[in-house]
């Protein structure tokens, strides 16, 4: 897709973005101002722009008059960029521009990074572990009467060689009525050993030729989602992909009230079949989707935090929740997956990532594996941000690791007007420093019906970098704006009126929602900062940062550093590897080199419980303010605000 250059004047600020993006999105990029209440969804009319050279695609609706649409304006929100542009923002001349150029902070997302095939390739790490083999066995005659399956296992050793086969009683069954159903032409499927000398397993013979139908399945098991990838073992492509809902959210949207559930009566069989189904659902949808049988998946990898996994695999997970917190297991056998439930063949196994704690599951360590972090010599902090927020600090040689209960702030619990991304939510925000007016973007450019975790990180740092709330989150009520108000003693800020909002209330930001967020943020600083210190290292020993999960795709990293949630470092520093369980799912299913390191990794991950640290209560009380009670720790951050006189 072509790259279009964008010319802001008067602040001749540039900025190249992808065709057909939203102008008033790309202001956003470049850190320019552009009043916008509504959310992008073309009704204020605040967001007009004047178009000096180029054009834009739409932009015009009913809050233009015809003089102005002949002079060249437009509404950003509803102009799509289909070409280099010049682009005049209407700024009132009291207004001192220069102050406007210092107002909004560019945004700066992770560059999105992951071990591809083509990595996996170049490194010589493409080795899928189950191979399959086309035979020609001569059949049986009156002077040749080797049993069926020595037959077939002489063929592989003096053809193919291939020795220390082994095979189990269900694929005996087989065989026979399997060879002579085309006439001793078949293919045979090998898992190939996870170390060298070990044996081969021979799992599954076909009738024909199907060396070109060779599949598995990765999985990541989520609380809240279930995603899974159908894999041609051949190509190493993706061939469909699904998430759903897991099921059981009915039963409880946290691991904790679960664990509850799952000790009640029938409970434990309850949530087990509940996630058995949702699996299935998925594994129908992307066999569906791809075109392919079921029949024809060899193997299936699974990633889950230790919770999931144990109710996955119906192991009573009561004393995850209970001091010392100790979980039944943290590695498991290869496990049949027909006998969990699982709508796959009596061939296919289950391998199951590892966990290293109750709290670090084995989904942080598929993420470490799947992002290479495993392999590298820079010292990286991994966190996977969530409602329990999981850090892994390191390189190849070692690695420290903790979980940290950051609560749902960043989900949108506990926020009044919080919610999950989806249609409708903030997800971007900008501030005039004059006015006080704010430019909000919400997800579908529709009107605002509440706030986004990625949305209210940015919402907060923008307030507090402005000066509109001080360190402690409270509002500067001596500001000329009719936005900060006051109901019951608790200081508020308007985001949208309830006439330019998508339900029938005004949507503000409380102190109360302001607070959650510092304790949440909080939470998960003092978790890397505890664990540096732990380690004898400290922040500027740090050379990379790793982000996990879905919410790291949307985080504007500047904001997550003004107000502390991450250390102050260079955003090229910083990767998003999306959703690193999955990742690490399906590097484990493309490659047997991760198979074979997994044990390793999880015997250099030392778990600290943060709550017998003595330093993380210390470091947690330090982080209750924005960015945090020593600035020195942001010094570009601190730096800014002496500018604007916000700071001594």
């Amino acid at each position: 897709m072509s790259e279009r250059e964008i010319t802001f004047l008067p602040h001749n600020k540039k900025i190249n973005v992808k065709d057909g993006e939203i102008l008033l999105r790309a202001a956003l990029e470049a850190g320019v101002h552009i009043n916008a209440s509504c959310g992008g969804a073309g009704i204020c009319g605040k967001c007009r722009v004047m178009i000096e050279d180029g054009q834009v695609e739409g932009g015009i609706n009913e809050r233009l008059s015809q003089e102005d649409i002949d002079h060249g304006y437009r509404l950003a929100c509803q102009s799509k960029v289909i070409g280099d542009l010049v682009v005049r923002v209407p700024v009132e001349s009291e207004i001192d521009t220069g102050l406007l150029n210092k107002a909004a902070t560019p945004r700066k997302t992770a560059r999105i990074k992951e071990m591809n095939l083509d990595m996996l390739k170049e490194q010589g790490l493409f080795i899928p572990p189950i191979e399959k083999i086309y035979l020609e066995l001569p059949p049986p005659t009156n002077e040749d009467h080797l049993p069926d399956v020595t037959r077939l296992v002489n063929y592989l050793k003096i053809k193919h060689n291939k020795h220390g086969l082994m095979f189990d009683l269900p694929l005996i069954r087989k065989i026979p009525d399997i060879l002579r159903k085309n006439d001793f032409k078949v293919t045979v499927s090998l898992a190939k050993p996870v170390h060298e000398g070990r044996q081969t397993h021979i799992i599954n013979v076909e009738s024909g030729n199907t060396v070109d139908h060779n599949y598995a399945i990765a999985m990541d098991i989520g609380t809240t989602t279930v995603y899974g990838q159908l894999l041609d073992l051949i190509t190493g492509e993706v061939l469909a992909q699904n998430g759903q809902y897991n099921g059981q959210i009915s039963y409880g949207e946290d691991v904790i009230t679960r664990l509850m559930y799952a000790e009640q009566g029938d409970g434990l069989e309850t949530l087990h079949q509940v996630i058995i189904k949702t699996i299935n659902t998925i594994i129908d949808k992307i066999c569906h989707r791809a075109k392919i049988n079921c029949e024809e998946i060899n193997a299936i990898s699974i990633a889950g935090n230790t919770t999931m996994t144990q109710l996955l695999l119906k192991v009573n997970p009561r004393y995850i929740r209970r001091s010392p917190y100790v979980p039944a297991a943290t590695l498991y056998p290869p496990i049949n997956a027909a006998s969990l439930g699982m709508n796959l063949e009596e061939h296919v196994t289950a391998l199951v990532y590892p966990a290293i704690s109750s709290y670090v599951g084995g989904d942080i360590v598929a993420g470490v594996m799947g992002s290479g972090f495993y392999r590298s010599e820079e010292l990286t902090l991994f966190i996977d941000i969530g409602t329990n927020a999981e850090i892994v600090i390191g390189n190849k040689d070692w690695m420290a690791c903790a979980a940290c209960s950051a609560g749902p702030a960043f989900e949108g619990g506990g926020i009044e007007f919080g919610m999950r991304a989806a249609k409708g939510a903030i997800e971007d925000f900008s501030i005039d420093p004059i006015s006080w007016e704010p430019m909000n973007m919400t997800i579908g450019n529709v009107l605002p019906i509440g706030i986004s975790g990625s949305g209210l990180i940015s919402i907060i740092a923008t307030l507090f970098e402005m000066g509109v709330i001080d360190s402690q989150g409270k509002y500067n009520r001596n500001l000329a704006t009719d936005r900060i108000r006051e109901q019951n003693g608790i200081g508020e800020y308007v985001l949208a009126y309830k006439d330019l909002a998508g339900i029938d209330r005004d949507i503000v930001l409380t102190e109360i929602d302001i607070d959650n967020l510092i304790r949440a943020k909080g939470a998960i600083y003092s978790g890397f900062m505890t664990l540096l210190s732990e380690v004898g290292l400290g922040i500027g020993d740090l050379e990379k940062i790793i982000l996990s999960g879905g919410f790291g795709s949307y985080v504007d990293l500047e904001k997550a550093m003004i107000i502390g949630l991450l250390p102050e470092i260079d955003p090229e520093k910083v990767t998003f590897v999306g959703n690193g369980s999955l990742m690490g799912a399906k590097m484990s299913s493309l490659t047997n080199r991760l198979r074979q390191d997994v044990v390793d990794v999880t015997r250099k991950m030392t778990n600290f419980e943060l709550s017998e640290t003595q330093s993380y209560m210390d470091h947690y009380v330090a982080a209750l303010f924005l960015p945090h009670t020593d600035v020195n720790q942001f010094p570009k951050l601190k730096e800014r605000l002496k500018s604007r006189n916000l700071l001594q």
